[in-house]
């Protein structure tokens, strides 16, 4: 990695999700910072904060489609109402098990929505995206 990324936000309900969602961007080695929530009304709150060294703004995020509480679906719509400070320049990346290709083709047409990948992370699929979204990092 030429360099790191400064924060990547993992938004998943699963603990042993995150756990290896994590595991597999450490191995990569290319952000300053992982923060995991669990849910899309903590990663709200988490975007809300003013607490920067805390809480950096994400310059990736990858967001789980199904959760209870707040989907991703809902995480989206309430994202767009955030102010443009509070969203920073995110590349959002949906994350699925799903075998369902209408959440796909949903995705294709929230333009919020820049990736969609099956998780857990992998290596290759993170590789892809940072070359495809950040090829000054790569």
């Amino acid at each position: 990695m030429k360099k790191k990324l400064t924060c990547i936000l993992l938004v998943d309900d699963d603990l042993p999700t995150n756990f290896i969602n994590e595991r597999v961007l450490k191995k990569i080695d290319c952000t300053e910072k992982i923060m995991a929530v669990q849910g899309g009304f903590e990663a709200l709150e988490y975007l809300k904060s003013t607490d920067k060294e805390n809480h950096p703004q994400p310059d990736l995020i990858f967001l789980d489609i199904n959760m209870p509480g707040m989907n991703g679906w809902e995480f989206l719509e309430n994202y767009t109402h955030l102010e443009e400070t509070q969203k920073s320049k995110a590349i959002v990346v949906m994350l699925t098990t799903s075998l369902n290709p209408d959440e796909r083709d949903k995705a294709k047409d929230i333009p919020q929505i820049s990736g969609y990948l099956n998780k857990p992370l992998f290596k290759d699929g993170v590789m892809d995206i940072l070359k495809e979204k950040f090829p000054e990092y790569v």
